[in-house]
């Protein structure tokens, strides 16, 4: 498979990928995972450009970790102590980044901000998260992990708690798992906090069937992943509806007693839906998620910028 369908791409929305697309991404991040102490230096001389409008620690430290294990360099916008305090636009920020880098990752709260980046850009935009919809890179290492540690994503049976209306690592990874076939998938939230209606149409016209559920326990013991998120706390427009659903799930070991051999990821940070008990139990894979990050980002960021399929 060729890298074609990645080379100079933005990479806006895990939608714009095929299923083969992120076949040789996975295979390009397994092949760095095999060689820890020898990564080629297939971006030596180029430089990948963070600018991060809203708090990240593990999208955009494994961002520039990946881009420095490529032999990159990095440059950080800090919008706190940038021109945007000044009132500069987004447009205006983006034109002047690329001016200085070969490849921008961002972050934004603003849905549709990584779009408006991408039209007057030269050089690739990678979405690091927008709005409440899409985190593509965290979809694609989601399944990943997925991957390696259940050795497929098809047949498997998911379940998808917490918030699902405001959490775009929910969305994206529900975006991701309509290229595959689950066996089933559970959404398991409040009221309050289910799959808003265009995300709901969008993976439905993808052929990807979802089930809503009030509560997690009816199904424990049926499902392969857990795939668990915290309360946005952040992108609620009324901070009383918060107040409402917040702390409505909580993943302890007790209750993963019940879970078999289930996985349970976490995109992280976690707040209380996720108890420390649950740490050493061996359906803990959100630790080896993370870690994970490092080298999906580093395939994406090989083929985006031309390094070819490994």
């Amino acid at each position: 498979m060729g890298s074609i369908a990645w080379s100079g791409k933005d990479v806006l929305s895990i939608l714009d990928f095929s299923r083969e697309d992120l076949e040789t991404l996975f295979e390009t991040a397994d092949d760095f995972l095999k060689r820890p102490g020898s990564v080629p230096k297939t971006l030596a001389d180029r430089i990948v450009a963070t600018a991060f409008f809203e708090p990240s620690t593990r999208t955009r430290l494994s961002f520039s970790t990946a881009a420095l294990k490529l032999g990159a360099k990095v440059i950080d916008l800090s919008p706190d102590v940038s021109s945007v305090l000044k009132g500069e636009s987004l447009s205006d920020t983006i034109r002047m980044l690329q001016s200085y880098s070969d490849l921008i990752v961002m972050r934004h709260p603003s849905e549709g901000a990584a779009l408006l980046a991408s039209e007057v850009s030269d050089v690739p935009i990678v979405n690091g998260g927008d709005g409440s919809q899409h985190h593509p890179s965290q979809a694609m290492l989601d399944l990943y992990t997925i991957r390696r540690l259940k050795g497929r994503v098809d047949g498997l049976r998911y379940a998808v708690v917490g918030d699902t209306r405001y959490a775009r690592t929910a969305a994206s990874f529900l975006y991701g798992l309509a290229k595959y076939k689950p066996a089933s998938v559970y959404l398991v939230s409040p009221e309050g906090l289910r799959m808003r209606d265009e995300v709901k149409n969008s993976i439905r016209k993808l052929g990807l069937r979802t089930e809503e559920l009030d509560t997690l326990e009816p199904v424990l013991g049926k499902v392969d992943v857990i795939y668990m998120n915290r309360i946005q706390k952040e992108r609620f427009p009324d901070p009383n509806e918060y107040e409402k659903v917040k702390g409505s799930y909580r993943i302890t070991k007790s209750l993963l007693s019940g879970a078999g051999d289930a996985i349970v990821l976490h995109p992280l940070p976690r707040i209380n839906e996720l108890a420390y008990d649950v740490d050493d139990l061996p359906n803990a894979a959100y630790m080896e998620q993370a870690r994970l990050g490092v080298p999906v980002r580093m395939a994406l960021l090989h083929l985006v910028m031309g390094g070819g399929a490994r």
